[in-house]
């Protein structure tokens, strides 16, 4: 694993890291800060009244058995809105638990002699609270802060899905790209903050054990350290500049008020296409922010409220998904009324179809499907009921699985849910006897598998298309550009860069470069 590839790719990787860390550290930080406001004062106040402490517990270990992800989507929802405050709360909500049972055990295991001595000596509820109760609790109430810091840092990794900047950019790009580069510095990073950060409340906890100040300013100065080392990586990590090399450049003076942001969803493909309109955007002198690995709803959502600037999604998700259309149209009749829907209802701009198409596909071994005689969706669903299939979890909620269930009668065996990078292994071994996979992956390019035909052509197609938001599309030097993106790209181009990502192990930044526009 550690070739010399590997090291050589490592220098792109820890460009990303000021950021990443940065957004990793604001969310454990200050999510962590307001479990502990949350937390003692309702602690100290349960642990006096029995009935609440019963209340408040089981409410907190509710909300400790919900998953990261669905605690994420239900804030999503909850909220209307992607980015840093709905993964913030959630993770505020995963620390309450862990500091509010051990602030209620520390006030319970204060000595009631002390307690007594207190009252004798005249002291308030105040200040025998300020005193007494809280210094002699503090080490078991630090303790579960220093358990809350531990969940906080690993849950903050699955920020990426909803938009918000961590070190789970690296994790979950890595796992989508194959790339071991991104993987090793997401885990390193984001074990190795846990565990500082672990060490350092530690080392407050000793101070509030042996009542030493040293201790607690070392710890609090320790921890301030680590809350500014973002800035300080940035201050040293020299920061390429953005020049334009196009035409543009000669004549636009426009002023841009903040980066355009570029979304994307969680699939290789996404990630090389997010890097094409980033280089593309830079030709017009324009500086760009991104937020890969967003959901299909939740993607276009952000672009309807201006959170993301631009994106490609694909014209049957917009069909299905946001127009709630299930009937065949021709390609062109689809792209005019999914333009018409998104102006109207949104202001959002579709510019035109890259020119590849990324439709769903059935997929099997090419020997199994000689073996049942298998050829096309119609032959499938006759053997489907002894079969298992496999695809990411998004396909089998979709419109589109519900109408070939429909249409062809499909009923599988069994079904499984996983990484679209993991499917096809799970082909290949026989843990799957379908999969349902993408036309462009690089993947597919092998004379192992064979795609299977939809002859009553149910799943509709996905022509790529460019979408902005309205404050992009006032911006017409920059808009031209990414205008010149439509019709360059054939289906065989997006697979063989899809390919040299996912088989060749090729960066996405290279694989990006093969789509580069010709300069006119």
């Amino acid at each position: 694993m550690f070739d010399a590839d590997f090291w050589a790719r490592l220098p792109y990787q820890l460009s990303f890291l000021p950021d990443r860390l940065g957004g990793h550290i604001f969310l454990a930080f200050t999510s962590l800060l307001a479990g502990v406001l949350i937390s003692i004062p309702l602690g100290i106040f349960c642990s006096r009244r029995p009935q609440w402490e019963r209340i408040a517990v089981t409410i907190a270990n509710v909300i400790q058995t919900i998953p990261g992800m669905a605690l994420l989507a239900i804030m999503v929802f909850a909220l209307d809105r992607t980015g840093i405050l709905p993964a913030w709360i959630a993770l505020v909500l995963y620390s309450i638990l862990p500091i509010l049972r051990n602030t209620i055990a520390g006030m319970k295991t204060v000595d009631p002699g002390c307690i007594e001595a207190a009252d004798g000596i005249g002291l308030n509820k105040w200040q025998r609270l300020r005193i007494v109760e809280l210094p002699l609790a503090s080490p078991t109430i630090i303790a579960g802060i220093r358990t809350a810091s531990a969940w906080v840092v690993g849950a903050a990794t699955l920020a990426y899905p909803v938009g918000a900047t961590s070190l789970g950019d690296y994790i979950f790009a890595g796992l989508q790209t194959t790339n071991p580069v991104a993987l090793f510095v997401g885990c390193v990073f984001s074990a190795g903050l846990a565990l500082l950060l672990d060490m350092l409340l530690g080392g407050l906890e000793r101070a509030s054990q042996r009542r030493s100040k040293t201790w607690a300013l070392g710890s609090i100065g320790g921890m301030v350290v680590v809350a500014l080392s973002p800035l300080l990586l940035k201050a040293v990590q020299s920061k390429p500049s953005i020049t334009a090399t196009g035409p543009l450049a000669e004549v636009s003076e426009f002023t841009q008020e903040r980066p355009y942001v570029i979304g994307g969803k969680p699939f290789t493909e996404q990630y090389i296409l997010i890097e094409h309109l980033k280089d593309t955007l830079n030709q017009a002198n324009r500086q760009t922010d991104i937020k890969a690995g967003l959901g299909s709803t939740v993607v276009l959502q952000s672009l309807q409220r201006g959170e993301i600037d631009c994106y490609i999604d694909y014209s049957g998700t917009l069909w299905a998904n946001e127009m709630q259309r299930s009937d065949n149209v021709s390609s062109a009749e689809m792209m005019i009324d999914i333009a018409t829907n998104l102006k109207e209802s949104s202001g959002v701009l579709a510019l035109g179809p890259l020119g590849f198409r990324n439709d769903y596909v059935f997929v099997m071994q090419k020997e199994r499907a000689e073996e049942l005689g298998i050829k096309s969706l119609e032959d499938l669903a006759v053997h489907a009921g002894d079969l298992t299939a496999a695809c990411e979890i998004e396909f089998w909620s979709r419109p589109e699985w519900k109408n070939v269930q429909s249409e062809y009668g499909m009923q599988f065996d069994k079904t499984k849910s996983m990484d679209a990078t993991l499917m096809y292994g799970e082909l290949l071994r026989g843990d799957a006897d379908v999969i349902v996979g993408y036309r462009t992956d690089g993947r597919l390019a092998t004379d192992e598998i064979v795609e299977l035909s939809d002859p009553r052509f149910v799943l509709p197609p996905y022509d790529a298309v460019l979408l902005v938001s309205p404050r992009l599309a006032q911006d017409r030097a920059a808009t031209e550009e990414l205008r010149k993106m439509v019709n360059t790209i054939s289906t065989e181009q997006m697979r063989k860069a899809n390919g040299m990502v996912d088989i060749e192990e090729k960066s996405v930044v290279e694989a990006a470069k093969t789509l580069e526009i010709p300069a006119s």
